[in-house]
């Protein structure tokens, strides 16, 4: 099939939601599991808390807020961690003070995707955030963030003291919702076949098959 277009993966994901943290490195494996089957894999915006302000929140608030308290959502992040170190990386749930709000994240990687690097760059906000206990809303952070992936620090920073993208990346976050997307990772193969969740690299390989196949037969 290797004469044949790639595949299109959409994922629709925030860089907070860890299950997209974990969702990411297992379609990762799922492609791995596909050698001979191209894909192209577009990441897209979701916002996970849209009601966060732009400077972001303490943890604590954000926990209190969703789940109660720290002290509830405590089970939770464990057996989410542990799922995350099933995939080789790190939840450190400790190190997380700040719940950012988005839009910044996402701007950047849609700016890496400029030069190829959306994946990269995701990938390097979640390691930051999840595994770093870093703050997505400080310029400094998110300026060696992309420099970290080539991009242009000063562009960046530019870029970030503007509007640029705000309102397309706003836009393209709630369109998913309006089309039904209420959980991520949510990955839509060839426009035709959505999974919900962070399903294993099996399914998610059986899923870019199923639509190679089908695109195959057209």
């Amino acid at each position: 099939m290797s004469d044949r277009p790639p595949v299109r993966i959409d994922v629709v994901s925030d860089v907070v939601c860890p299950w997209c943290f974990i969702g990411k490195r297992r379609l990762e494996q799922a492609i791995a599991l596909k050698p001979d089957i191209p894909v192209e894999v577009h990441w897209r915006p979701y916002f996970l808390n849209d009601w966060i302000p732009r400077e972001g929140i303490s943890r604590e608030q954000y926990l209190t807020t969703k789940f109660g308290s720290p002290a509830a959502y405590k089970d939770i992040a464990q057996r989410v961690a542990a799922a995350a170190a099933q995939e080789g990386l790190v939840y450190a749930i400790d190190k997380i003070s700040s719940q950012p709000n988005t839009i910044d994240a996402h701007r950047l990687i849609r700016w890496a995707s400029g030069i190829g690097k959306a994946a990269d760059m995701k990938q390097r906000l979640m390691d930051l955030y999840f595994t770093e206990g870093a703050d997505l809303t400080n310029e400094a952070v998110l300026v060696q963030a992309a420099a970290d992936i080539g991009l242009d620090p000063e562009d960046v920073r530019a870029a970030l003291n503007s509007e640029l993208d705000v309102e397309e990346v706003t836009r393209e976050a709630e369109t998913a919702k309006e089309a039904g997307i209420q959980g991520v990772p949510c990955f839509i193969f060839g426009g035709r076949f959505a999974v919900s969740g962070a399903q294993s690299p099996e399914y998610l390989a059986e899923a870019i098959e199923r639509i190679a196949r089908a695109e195959a037969a057209e």
